[in-house]
């Protein structure tokens, strides 16, 4: 597969040479891919110009629309997908020559001069001193967003995992904590236990973390509150927008769209 070809060979410390500090790459992502855990040598400043893309790093994940990318340090572990045709679009940029000291996975808010000159790092005919004056250009762009992943912490015992996994498949399954400790053969005090022990969550915060993971990219993709809520498993559009506002501190649209988190 070409995408993962490419990547490997970012991922071996073979970034083709480059006069400035940047180099672009463009990988075609189909929906439901997703390219194995891997890290890289450079920076990275992963986009998309259409679709929407997954990034998780360990427990944490987001969703990136057109309106966001993620600032990755060179050396985090991460896995990227698509959860709608995209192109992944990567700046990866040398660490001994960036301005940017980020040490975490950050969201970045992309507007459409950043998109464009992103677009424009990608041309093959650019004179080098074009090249680096357009470089020097990429940090005063990158404006940080303070919403913060929404974690899904993976159970580790077998009977937490068991239904950890139902849910995953289905967000939207209501069944009771009772219900789901009857299913793996335990009691419901013993289910709350393991579920807070193997995950550092109550089994409803978790399931919440879940539903709101699984209707971000519903949401990105253009479909209404009210049909995304449903799908995950809120009765009502309202319900859902408490429980994100609640989580994540801000909602869904000024999350995807680059808005802060205020009130």
């Amino acid at each position: 597969m070409e995408v993962l070809r490419v990547l490997e060979a970012v991922n071996a410390d073979t970034v083709p040479d480059s006069v400035g500090a940047i180099v672009v790459g463009n990988f075609p992502l189909t929906s439901g891919d997703w390219i194995a855990a891997h890290s890289h040598t450079h920076h990275q400043l992963a986009w998309t110009r259409s679709g929407v893309l997954g990034i998780a790093v360990d427990d944490a994940y987001w969703v990136l629309p057109p309106t966001r990318a993620l600032w990755l340090p060179a050396g985090v572990v991460h896995r990227t997908g698509a959860t709608r045709d995209a192109v992944l679009s990567s700046l990866y940029i040398d660490p001994a020559r960036c301005a940017v000291d980020w040490t975490e996975p950050t969201p970045v808010a992309v507007d459409g001069l950043l998109a464009q000159l992103i677009a424009y790092l990608n041309r093959g005919d650019l004179a080098d001193d074009a090249r680096l004056r357009a470089e020097a250009v990429v940090p005063d762009l990158l404006r940080p967003l303070p919403s913060t992943p929404i974690d899904v912490p993976v159970p580790t015992d077998d009977r937490v995992r068991e239904v950890a996994d139902a849910l995953l498949a289905d967000p939207a399954d209501a069944r009771s904590l009772e219900a789901h400790a009857r299913a793996v053969g335990v009691s419901r005090r013993t289910l709350t236990r393991l579920f807070v022990q193997d995950t550092g969550m109550s089994f409803d915060r978790w399931r919440t973390h879940v539903r709101l993971r699984a209707a971000l990219p519903l949401l990105a993709e253009g479909l209404p509150v009210s049909r995304a809520a449903h799908t995950v498993g809120y009765a009502t559009p309202s319900a859902f927008l408490a429980a994100f506002r609640r989580t994540v501190g801000t909602s869904p649209g000024r999350y995807l769209n680059g808005g802060d988190t205020r009130p």
